[in-house]
């Protein structure tokens, strides 16, 4: 999982990351790809 200041860019490498918030953290989840797994800050 990556960790990046922002998901923005991290969003747009594939067509199913979605963004989702958890216990305050935003993360970036992708179902059919999970490598393109992101935590924010």
């Amino acid at each position: 999982m990556k960790i990046a200041n922002s998901l923005k860019t991290l969003k747009s490498r594939h067509k199913d990351c979605k963004i989702v918030r958890r216990r305050g953290r935003v993360y970036v989840i992708n179902k059919k790809a999970p490598r393109f797994k992101a935590r924010q800050g």
